[in-house]
């Protein structure tokens, strides 16, 4: 058992890729999932280097190396064969209320994975998936640049939830990975489908009839309304990744009267705000710039609420004075807040 833990320790250290982290509420998920698999978790908060504050703070993220140490931590503790799939099993549908909503409100098993796909973005799973639907089998297929566990749990999610919303009746062809598994044929007793190991690819082969069977809480009203609040999301978005990219999360969240000084989202990412400007700096970019392009992004957004005066909006995205919000924004734009508005209304060409 000690080589086996030894192993799994290894792969999971080894997910913990340099600049990546996750949302402390992301994290959350997981730690619930190993308190209800009987781990202590309050011992590995601590043993990972992290603090309660940290995590109870909605703004924070945690680096991926923290993560690995956390999970590494667990294993020693007491070690769980398939890890990965052993948190899936008690992670429910939910923990990621908007993601897992709008992929349960969908007609169909594809249109619930194509809902997957567009929309993991808005939690901080790092496995790339892209859906092959003009083969057959159609084919879910995994990046590999991540660590085991996250492509064990992600694969054991999608398998375990299509399978509850089909009332039983998903499965896959085939369940593939690229590494070997603690327990293949625990795996594959779980997930009720063929699993195999050192595949040439990470991911799931599923029949064109299992593709198309209904998903049993469909419901088209509800997932208008989903998707227009997550589409609403992924456009504030940032497009960066790294630690820029992380800024930029901080920054959408914080920008109408949260605190966006340096110091303050630099605590939030567990860094001091020199480190901040050095690692941006190493990326390319400057803390100023990322904030000046939050502020860009909010003011034509809140220029589209008709409620909302231009004196308002000023002030909402960090202007004290009009004067230098219409400085900022004529720079931004080539013209007035009120001319823009005039466009975005079709009032002028």
């Amino acid at each position: 058992m000690t080589a086996h833990a030894n192993l799994l320790t290894e792969r999971v250290a080894a997910a913990a890729a340099p600049g990546l982290t996750l949302s402390a509420q992301d994290l959350r998920v997981f730690l619930n999932a190993l308190r209800d698999l009987g781990y202590d978790t309050a011992t590995l908060v601590a043993a990972a280097g992290l603090r309660d504050r940290d995590l109870a703070n909605p703004d924070a993220r945690v680096s991926c190396e923290a993560c690995g140490r956390l999970f590494s931590c667990a294993q020693q503790q007491r070690f769980t064969p398939n890890l990965g799939l052993e948190l899936a099993r008690v992670t429910p549908l939910g923990a990621w209320p908007l993601v897992d909503y709008l992929v349960l409100t969908s007609d169909t098993v594809a249109n619930g994975a194509h809902q997957l796909v567009r929309y993991l973005r808005l939690t901080s799973n790092p496995v790339a998936v892209i859906i092959r639907d003009d083969t057959d089998p159609v084919r879910i297929e995994m990046a590999t640049n991540v660590q085991p566990l996250a492509m064990e749990f992600l694969a054991a999610l999608i398998h375990l939830h299509f399978r509850t919303e089909t009332e039983g009746r998903f499965t896959c062809l085939s369940v593939n990975f690229q590494h070997q598994l603690d327990d293949r044929d625990g795996f594959e007793r779980a997930l009720a489908s063929p699993v195999k190991t050192n595949a040439a690819w990470n991911g799931m082969e599923i029949a064109r009839a299992c593709w198309q069977l209904p998903l049993r809480r469909r419901d088209p009203i509800l997932r208008q309304m989903l998707e227009q609040h997550a589409n609403d999301i992924l456009e504030q978005l940032p497009q960066r990744g790294g630690l820029a990219g992380d800024v930029q999360h901080l920054l959408v969240s914080r920008i109408a009267g949260g605190d966006i000084r340096a110091h303050s989202v630099a605590r939030a990412l567990n860094l001091s705000a020199r480190t901040l400007q050095r690692r941006l700096a190493e990326e390319g970019v400057t803390y100023q710039a990322l904030v000046d392009r939050a502020r860009k992004d909010a003011a034509s957004r809140y220029l589209g609420h008709a409620n909302l005066a231009i004196g308002e909006v000023a002030y909402l995205v960090g202007f004290s004075e009009p004067a230098p919000f219409h400085r900022a924004f004529k720079r931004w734009f080539g013209v007035t807040p009120e001319r823009f508005r005039q466009q975005q209304r079709g009032h002028v060409t």
